[in-house]
C-alpha cells in the first residue's frame, strides 16, 4: 500500500524553524516545543553530524569553513518535511537557500539573546564546530548575524528574559497550527 500526504494528514500542518545564536535554546526549546504540539523534531546540526558521521568540530577540520557552510545549506534545502519542530544550527542563516526552504516549511522563530549572555553561554566558542571567519571575534559572529536572523524571523522570542516554558507559550500563542 503507498502512502501519500492526502491520506496522511488532510490538511499539511507546517513546520515550526527555530534561529538564533548558539546558546540561544534552539535544542532546549525545540525539544519542547515539539513534546507540547506533538510533533517530531530535527536539529539540523545533529543531522548534519549523522549525514557525515563526524562531530561539527570534525566536519569544520575536515572540510573548512566555506565547505561546511555549503554542506549545511545543501542538507537544510532538501529537507522535506511537516509537524516538524526544526533547531538549527546558528550558521544555517548564510545559506540564502536554506532559508527560503525553512520559510517554505512554515514560521521561522529568532531565539534572541542580548550579546553579554551570549558571549557568557558560549565562551570562546572552542570546539563547538561554530561557523567563524578567521580573524573574527565572538562578538563579530553577534554582530555579523544579529542582522540575518532578524530579517528571516516571522516572530522573535528573547530566551534570556523568559523561562524556556514561558517562550514556549509565547510561540504557541503567536504562530497559527491548525
Amino acid at each position: 500500500m503507498v502512502f501519500n500526504r492526502i491520506e496522511r494528514d488532510k490538511v499539511l500542518q507546517p513546520c515550526i524553524t527555530l534561529v538564533g545564536m548558539a546558546g540561544a535554546g534552539k535544542s532546549t526549546l525545540g525539544g519542547l516545543l515539539a513534546a507540547r504540539l506533538d510533533w517530531g523534531q530535527l536539529d539540523t546540526d545533529r543531522y548534519m553530524e549523522s549525514y557525515y558521521g563526524l562531530t561539527l568540530q570534525g566536519i569544520m577540520d575536515s572540510y573548512g569553513l566555506d565547505d561546511f557552510l555549503r554542506i549545511e545549506e545543501e542538507l537544510v534545502s532538501g529537507l522535506n518535511l511537516t509537524r516538524t519542530v526544526i533547531s538549527t544550527g546558528g550558521s544555517v542563516i548564510y545559506g540564502e537557500r536554506a532559508v527560503a526552504r525553512l520559510k517554505e516549511l512554515g514560521p521561522v522563530v529568532l531565539l534572541d539573546i542580548d550579546e553579554p549572555t551570549f558571549l557568557e553561554r558560549v565562551g570562546s566558542g572552542e570546539n563547538r564546530g561554530l561557523a567563524i571567519g578567521p580573524g573574527k571575534t565572538m562578538v563579530d559572529l553577534y554582530n555579523e548575524r544579529l542582522p540575518l536572523y532578524r530579517k528571516a524571523a516571522d516572530l522573535t522570542v528573547r530566551t534570556d528574559r523568559l523561562t524556556p516554558e514561558a517562550c514556549v507559550e509565547r510561540i504557541l500563542n503567536h504562530i497559527d497550527i491548525q
